[in-house]
This record gives C-alpha cells, structure tokens and sequence, in this order.
C-alpha cells in the first residue's frame, strides 16, 4: 500500500497549550472557560452532539484537538437563519459541516417517501430537527454567516454525492453535493487523513485553493494539472454489447499473482529471455485522469449514468485508484483517489481520544435513542469487502478492513465498565459494519493492492483472502473473561458465509454471543435476485443454520436465527417474492419488522433501479431490461408478500395471487399462503390488528435480546386463530 504520514506524527498545532476540554464547546460561555478568544474550526453537525467515539463529528473534534486545534460544535442549528452560525464567532481555519451519522433524506423519509415520525440521533427522538439535505443548507448558512470562511463538507451525506448522482427523492440525476452546497472542498469516505492535512496546512498559512492533492478530496480545476495524461471512460468500460466478464469491474485480471503484480506497468524482455515491469510506467498510471460523462450527459441518459457507475467503483481501491473528472456545465470536478487505509496503531490513537462518551450537558434529561442503543458497544473494526450492492458501506468506508489492536478494545471495555453510571455488566456489541471481518485480509498486499474485484466474497470467497477467525475468538474469550462483564452480545451483521469457513468461530458465537436469537440478513431466497445483490444463495445459509442449530443444542439453548430480507430490490419479480414468502411460511419465520429496497446514491443498485439495466456487466442501450419495482402499488405488494401473516395485507395477496393464477395458495389449510376470507373484526379496527401483531408476533421484536422468543410451537397457535 502507498504509504501515508501518520496521523499523530505532525507536528501540534500551537493553541496545544490550551490542552484537553472536559468536551468540545457548544456555546460562547464554554470557550470562555476554557479561555478560548476563538475557535481555530468549527464542526456544524445534524446530530446531537454526543462525545463518543461512534458519533462522527466527536471523533472528528476529537482528534483534531489532539493535533493541537481549538474546535468548537454546531449540533443542530437552526438553519432558518445565519444567527445559530454565528454563536461561536469566526472560525480562523474552517467550517467543517456534515449532515450526521446518517444522511439526512434516509433519516428523514423511509423508503416509501413518507417521513419519519421520529430521529434516532436527537435528543427524545423528536423529528424535524434537521433540514433535507442538510449539507447544501448548513453550507449555504456558513456562508451568509462568513463570506470568506473555507467550507469543508463531509460525511456519508456529502460522501455518497461527490459526483452526479441519482436523487431517488427527487427522481432525478443531481449535481455534485460540491455544487448545490458552495462549499470550497469535499471529504469523502473516513475523513481523519485528510481533515488532519487540511488543518495542518491551512494552519500553516496554503490556501483552500492550493489543496488539491490531498487523497480522499473533491474539489474544482480550471484545467487538467502539468504532467497528468486524459484517459475516457469509455476507453475502460464501452457502451456497446453486452458482455458477461467474470470481474465486471477490471480492465484485465487481478487476483492472479503474477498479472496483479504487473498492473499499471509496462512488461520488458530481458536478454535472459524473462519478463521485467519497467516501473517508471507505474508513475504514468499514477498520473492517468479519468473523464467521466458530463453530469449533463448523465441527467437524461441513464445508460450512460449507468456506464458512469461501474467506472467509478472500478476506482475505489486505493492500491491502484485514479483521479476521476467530471464536467459541470463550465466546472470540472476532480476526484482525488481513495484514503489510505489507517494502521492499526492509527486506529488505536482515534478511539483512545479522551472522550467523555456522554451526551452534552445542554440535553440534559433528554434520552438519545442512538447513544442508548450503542452507548455500551465497542467498535472493533471499520470497512467491509462484502460488496453488496445496495449498501453504501463499501462507498464510504472502503473494503479494506481497519482494525484495532487487542489492546485497545480491552482498554474500551474497561473503561465503560469503570465509567458508564448504568452499566449493568453487559456490551451491547462487539462488532462494526460486519461482525466479523475483524483482522480478514488478502493474503498477498501486491495482489490486494492490485485487485479490481468489487466483491471478495463473490460470486465465492475469493482464494486469496484469509479467513481465519482465530483472532475474533480470541478477543471474544479474553473480553468475556474481563471481571464484570457479565455477557457480551455480537449485534452488528454477521456474514455468515465467511462464518461457516470457521466451525470453532461459530461454535464461540453460538454458545457465548447470542442472546435468545441471531439476526443475519440473506436478503432474499431466489438466485436470480441475490445474484443482483451480491449475495450468496441459499444453501450458505442452510449450512449456517445447521451449525447454528447444532451447537445451540450442545450449549443447552434455546436459540433462534432471525433472518432478514429486502423486499423490492432491482431484479425483483412478483413471483421472487411469492417464492420468499413461500419460504418464510414453511420455515415458520413471521416478520414484523421488513425493509424495502432504498435506491441510495452512488451505490450499484441504484444505478440498476434508475437504468433499468444489470449494472453488473457492461450495459448498452440493447441490453434487455430488468424487473425494477418502482411504481407504489409493486412495492406495497412486495412489501405484504414478506409480512404474509398481517390480516392487513390479504385482500392486496388475493388479489394478486389470482392474478398471477395462484388462486391455489388461497385457502384455511396448511398448504395454503392465506385465508379466504377477513378475521372477524380486523378489517374494522386496525389498533385491534397492532395490538394483536404486537402481542403475538415479536419474534423480531428489538426489545427479546434479554428474554428468548417464543417457540415456533406458539408462533403455530398464534396462526391458526388467524385461520390458517
């Protein structure tokens, strides 16, 4: 890997000498205690501010104050005027602005465009505390606040909309976030390297506009830089005939030794006959830009948006990365590659910070469903090489796994242990965006450096990557044997089929780590439909639950897997999920909680749902088109094919179930899908059909992780009072 300056290594800022804050201030009255004039950043952030290392702009605070920095925090503001931008003064760097842990539009509606009755990260839940895309407005009001104060935007929001973008709100194709905010430059993905640079040297007097070499930043050229080549997009990945490569996203092979090692180089015959890499063509490859269709080319061309993505997450492994430009109307936007990944004494360093881990004082009484969900959960990792495609991880964070020391965990652990007032003995999780990747690497860094592949797990585990889960085990045993701890549960996604590679890793999991039941996510049950997500068939499964199953017993539990699915993905026909709810009926699974297809920016199902095409494979205007469920009425049924059981959804199933000539499944015995007629009452009184699902089908519910759910044996009682 191209090696990059440690974090901790430059030299501290000189307002060091002000030291470490109780928290990072909200007000001028806390500057004022801690003797601050001024703030040297300031961080304008959606959330509530909670100093705790899983909320994005304390880490952020954090470790800028442990370069030396005086930063102050924005949470919240009201973004009806400039006033709440003013209340710390001028920041003498920056204003650092994103719009929280999540993106504003997905924390506000749900995927069926409704808006939320709540807001996870504000204090009591309340909604409406955030504006919709709430990067363009905090920017727009930094800016009226201080005209000439540099603006940096970060964070999955800004993050997922650094190019032309699909606006699945607006139903159209949307300018980069870069544009529509006014900001001066844009940080994408984990943003410590670059936020720490950027300080330092506009700290050190450079300009916001003289940084434009930083990886991991956007910004505006007025022409291609001295020494740079220009290379199309088309050049890589034509709009032309369809084709079914085995990697949709290489230019030539790249988990074979010997080529992964030549990548980006020229191949020289010596006079011994053998082949040499003439390395000065690794610096031309270095300095290749790629051109991307104009955002006017893509905002009425899907096909071409589609040919956009599939170049664009061809350039997101830092090993081999290029810049990517893409016209504005009379703008170029340069993309900078990809971060380097952090070290594991890097990542130590971030969440070693002296946070309080504690809401602020300002919300006093106030709960923040968010921090009390992961205020006793330890993040042991970050990145994910799963490559499914309608998740945003892989964008954002990188498939790289990063990974903390032993040491490091154990010291968090302990530190909730000895600080947390209502800790009861329990770690809510011990996990990241999957479960267990932790440690999982390629086995080869020239052929990780060198690899193309969106996915490392698909269409099978590639034979390069380690497996090995010795080192989550061991880490398990030795945080459960922690005195008072009393249990420590595993609640971040499992990939399970990197878990069945591991029999001793699933046998820990199951006899120590589950508290009544597991939830895992397959996703779907036809091949067809998990072939567009990336995601492994059914028989993986199966495997897994028959380890699941078999070591429950041994360890004398009583234990469930909870699977979960999407309903409406890209690729989805009526008959995929007439299938899936077939399934979840025989294998007695209930849901009460389902999740349909969001189309988020930049992520590969989405650029399938807005073209209509397999974005997998190249893509051409002949291409035959995919089942995409858009219109409100496929989604609805979609959605009641997965919640097969709620009286509310029978007359949509019978309806469409005779449409699709399955009146057969229409009936009171067991074969039978649904009753033929209305429970007495339900159809009348829908708080009776709430209170009822609630009472008897929380096999899903968020609150049975103390107590085990109910027997399948009940759940089949429950069914036959609703006539089944």
């Amino acid at each position: 890997m191209i090696p990059a300056p440690n974090l901790f290594s430059y030299r501290p800022y000189w307002a060091k000498r002000f030291g470490i804050s109780p928290v990072l201030p909200m007000s001028k009255a806390e500057m004022d205690e801690l003797g601050w004039d001024s703030c040297d950043i300031i961080l304008v952030t959606g959330d509530a501010y909670i100093d705790h290392p899983s909320f994005g702009m304390a880490l952020i605070g954090r470790l800028l104050e442990a370069q030396g920095f005086r930063v102050g925090i924005i949470s919240q503001p009201d973004w009806a005027s400039a006033s709440d931008f003013k209340k710390l003064g001028r920041p003498n760097l920056f204003f650092g602005v994103t719009g929280g842990n999540m993106d504003s539009m997905v924390n506000r509606y749900t995927s069926d465009k409704k808006i939320r009755s709540n807001d996870a990260y504000t204090p009591d839940g309340a909604a409406g505390k955030r504006p919709d895309r709430a990067v363009n407005v905090y920017s727009h009001r930094c800016r009226e606040a201080y005209k000439d104060v540099a603006i940096i935007i970060g964070g999955i929001e800004a993050s997922l909309r650094r190019i032309a973008h699909y606006d699945y709100w607006s139903d159209t194709v949307r300018k980069s976030v870069l544009l529509d905010s006014k900001a001066d430059l844009l940080v994408y993905g984990n943003a410590e390297r670059q936020i720490v640079e950027i300080a330092h040297r506009l700290g050190n007097g450079e300009k916001i506009t003289e940084l434009t070499d930083i990886r991991g930043t956007v910004h505006f050229i007025k022409q291609i830089p001295d020494g740079y080549a220009l290379k199309d997009s088309t050049d890589i990945d034509k709009v032309g005939a369809v084709q079914q490569p085995q990697n949709p996203y290489q230019e030539e092979p790249a988990c074979d030794k010997a080529e992964a090692d030549t990548v980006g180089a020229t191949l020289v015959a010596s006079e011994e006959g053998t082949i040499k890499i003439a390395p000065t063509i690794r610096v031309l490859r270095a300095k290749t830009v790629i051109r991307l269709p104009s955002f006017e080319a893509v905002k009425d061309d899907p096909i071409l948006y589609a040919h956009a993505s599939r170049v664009m997450h061809g350039e997101t492994n830092p090993g081999n990365a290029r810049p990517l430009i893409q016209q504005h109307g009379t703008r170029q936007l340069w993309v900078n590659p990809p971060p380097i990944p952090l070290t594991t004494k890097e990542m130590d360093g971030v969440f070693d910070l002296p946070y309080s881990r504690v809401p602020h004082k300002e919300y006093g009484t106030a709960n923040v469903p968010a921090f009390e969900m992961i205020q006793h959960s330890v993040n042991i990792m970050r990145g994910c090489f799963g490559g499914c495609t309608f998740c945003s991880i892989t964008e954002h964070e990188g498939r790289i796994i990063q990974s903390r020391s032993e040491d490091s965990i154990i010291k968090e652990i302990e530190a909730i242990r000895d600080t947390s007032p209502n800790f009861t003995g329990h770690i809510s999780d011990l996990g990241g965006p999957t479960a267990n990747m932790y440690r999982l690497a390629c086995k080869d860094e020239k052929i990780e450096a060198a690899c193309r592949k969106p996915s490392c797990v698909y269409p099978g585990i590639c034979p390069n990557l380690d497996t090995d889960h010795s080192s989550l085990i061991k880490l398990y045993r030795r945080a459960r044997a922690l005195p008072g701890i009393k249990k420590i549960f595993i609640a971040s996604g499992l990939r399970y089929d990197l878990a069945v590679e591991s029999p001793e890793y699933v046998k820990e999991l199951v006899t120590h780590h589950v508290g009544g039941y597991l939830k895992i996510a397959p996703e779907h049950t036809e091949k067809n439909v998990l072939s567009k997500m990336m995601k492994p068939g059914m028989g993986t499964y199966d495997r897994f639950k028959e380890m699941f199953d078999k070591y429950s017993k041994e360890a004398g539990k009583e234990q469930y897997l909870i699977p979960y699915f999407i309903a409406a993905h890209p690729g989805t026909t009526d008959e995929d999920m007439l299938n899936l709810a077939l399934w979840l009926k025989a294998n007695g699974f209930r849901a009460d909680q389902v999740q349909a297809f969001l189309p988020s920016p930049m992520s590969i199902a989405t650029a399938m749902y807005h073209s209509g095409k397999d974005t997998l494979h190249k893509v051409s205007r002949k291409a035959e088109n995919m089942p995409i469920p858009k219109t409100f009425k496929q989604r609805r049924l979609h959605k009641a094919f997965l919640r097969y059981h709620d009286p509310k959804n029978w007359p949509l199933l019978r309806d469409a179930l005779k449409a699709m000539g399955r009146a057969d499944l229409i009936g009171n015995g067991k074969k039978h899908l649904i009753p033929s007629f209305q429970p007495k009452g339900f159809e009348e009184t829908p708080d009776k059909i709430q209170s009822f699902r609630t009472k008897h089908t929380g096999l899903h519910r968020e609150d049975n992780r103390k107590n085990p759910p109910p027997a399948f044996k009940k759940q089949k009682n429950v069914a036959k009072r609703l006539g089944k």
